[in-house]
């Protein structure tokens, strides 16, 4: 299973192709939706998401509300590309137009400078368009296939926000789904009111400041068996990668499972999950501390991961950067942005991480049609648990 996405920020549209689902899986275009307006709430963001309201529109790869088999087309229109249509239009502009609205002061902490240079760009305004995190939007389009997919096969995969601008969320013991509906209700995604409280106050001041801050989400999934993942490559374990997926989401710059960085000022004996048996558990663990994962496989508890976003870098009060064309010190151009977005962050890392699980689990059963796959996970179950 795979994907490819296309567009520009402001563009006319986000598109995105999902190849190798299996045939017969229910899907309707709420299914979509649903994670779309997800990856839009949030408090810190900013105008856009007033001016946008996205939506997938299925053009292919779907009949009756069930998938074919064949690729997935899925088109999500920008509705502010009417504002930007003379900017980001395919002809050539006029001259003076050209000039006008040509970016040649990278931001800080952006794409800006290093795309130029790779692709040889003298208006930045080519980098930044594909580097922006709207093409997220594309992504979850992708993981809400993936989540349906893993849904079907009894399996939950949820997200929250644990830490924003150094406010620590206190830790509740809840299932994926009970985190899913509660952090649905908070508007930073929260599972502590008190926490998120001060979250909103430390997100308004930044506003205030024209600055930005960032933060900590986590994402939990629950059902999955043991074993899916490898130990035999690095490339098929697959803790590796969704800790690959998961820092390639714009702004993310570090990734733990469990107990993660806290592991190495530990003994040993209090990181290890001792093992236990029951009937109907089949194997577990007595703890959770390597957050669901041995071996690059996973070991049936569940799994526990968390992403680390750093500040947005575009600013309203901007950094001191280079104009490429005169070299001469200015600041840093100013682009439409969020002065936090760690909520919808927490949605789009749920997203790309549900897409790595229904990957590795299609690699690993037979997957040409859904309810074989079904039959194939539900049999591997059984297997398992009196192994």
């Amino acid at each position: 299973m795979r994907y490819l996405t296309a567009g520009e920020s402001h563009g006319p549209e986000l598109t995105v192709i999902v190849e190798g689902v299996p045939a017969g899986l229910p899907l309707m275009k709420e299914d979509i939706d649903r994670s779309l307006a997800e990856r839009q709430k949030g408090y810190g963001r900013g105008r856009r998401m007033q001016i946008e309201k996205d939506e997938a529109i299925i053009t292919g790869g779907v009949r009756h509300g069930k998938t074919l088999g064949s690729p997935i087309a899925i088109r999500i229109i920008n509705r502010d590309f009417r504002h930007w249509s003379r900017i980001m239009g395919i002809e050539p502009p006029e001259e003076e137009e050209e000039v006008k609205r040509k970016v040649t002061r990278p931001r800080p902490g952006h794409a800006d400078l290093n795309g130029g240079i790779k692709y040889g760009h003298r208006d930045l305004r080519n980098v930044l368009e594909r580097s922006s995190a709207r093409e997220t939007a594309a992504r979850v389009a992708a993981g809400a296939i993936a989540k349906k997919l893993l849904k079907e096969l009894k399996i939950t995969v949820s997200s929250h926000v644990v830490e924003i601008a150094g406010i620590k969320a206190e830790r509740y013991p809840l299932s994926a789904e009970e985190i899913g509906e509660a952090a649905g209700k908070s508007p930073v995604r929260c599972l502590d009111e008190k926490a998120a409280k001060r979250m909103m106050e430390a997100i308004d001041s930044a506003k205030k400041n024209g600055d930005s801050i960032g933060g900590v989400v986590e994402v939990v999934a629950e059902g999955l068996p043991p074993g899916i993942g490898s130990h035999v490559h690095y490339d098929r374990k697959l803790d590796a990668r969704i800790a690959a997926a998961v820092v390639s989401i714009n702004g993310f710059k570090g990734v733990e499972f469990g107990l993660g960085f806290a592991a190495a000022g530990l003994p040993g004996s209090r990181v290890q999950d001792e093992i236990a048996w029951d009937e109907r558990r089949g194997y577990y663990r007595l703890s959770n501390n390597l957050g669901g994962f041995e071996g690059g496989m996973t070991n049936g508890m569940p799994i526990v991961v968390r992403g680390v976003m750093k500040p947005i870098p575009t600013l309203y009060k901007p950094l001191m950067s280079v104009d490429i064309e005169t070299k001469e010190p200015f600041k840093a151009s100013i682009e439409r942005s969020d002065s936090c977005a760690v909520p919808s962050a927490a949605v789009v890392c749920e997203h790309v991480v549900a897409w790595e699980l229904a990957k590795a689990l299609l690699e690993q059963f037979p997957c040409d049609q859904f309810p074989v796959l079904q039959k194939a996970v539900e049999a591997y179950r059984e297997y398992a648990r009196g192994f």
